[in-house]
């Protein structure tokens, strides 16, 4: 097995950044998520999918886990490294937990709604039957700009005018 360095991070986020923009195309929330096996090759990605099958579970996330475990026929993921442009939520930390991953590696902090940022430390709970890795902020400026990009498109153009006196 071979060990992953911080370039292979940046690459697969740059694979991830794809599927992102391909969500944002279809007018989801522009996060895309590619698995890694122990070598470095993509498994498979995903973007989120929320808004078009109508699924609060449709996170970037939980669809790659999915798409990973039928293509591998395990759901034991074990020596794979996620990685998403988005700091996972609390239900995508806990699936993440599940399928036995290696490593997670993320694009933006998510301070309204990341787990690590809220304080949700799954990936070190001893408490728990597995624990992984994380590594934040890969790729950041990138994964930030698109989502600033988007939801600033999705608010429209303020214009505010100062009233006259």
């Amino acid at each position: 097995m071979s060990k992953l360095k911080y370039q292979d991070y940046e690459w697969a986020m740059g694979e991830a950044l794809l599927f992102a923009e391909a969500a944002a195309k279809a007018d989801e929330v522009p996060i895309g998520a590619c698995l890694l096996d122990s070598q470095g090759k993509i498994i498979c990605g995903a973007g989120n999918e929320k808004e078009s099958v109508h699924d609060p579970c449709g996170h970037a996330e939980i669809i790659t886990l999915r798409k990973a475990a039928e293509l591998l026929g395990d759901w034991r993921l074990e020596n794979c490294t996620l990685v998403v442009t988005l700091e996972p939520c609390l239900m995508c930390m806990g699936a993440l937990w599940q399928s036995r991953i290696k490593t997670l590696v993320f694009g933006a902090y998510d301070s309204k709604g990341g787990a690590l940022s809220l304080g949700y430390d799954v990936h070190k709970d001893k408490r728990l039957n597995h624990q992984f890795s994380v590594i934040g902020g890969v790729k950041h400026y990138e994964t930030s700009r698109l989502l600033s990009q988007f939801f600033r498109q999705k608010r429209g153009t303020y214009n505010f005018k100062k009233p006259k006196s």
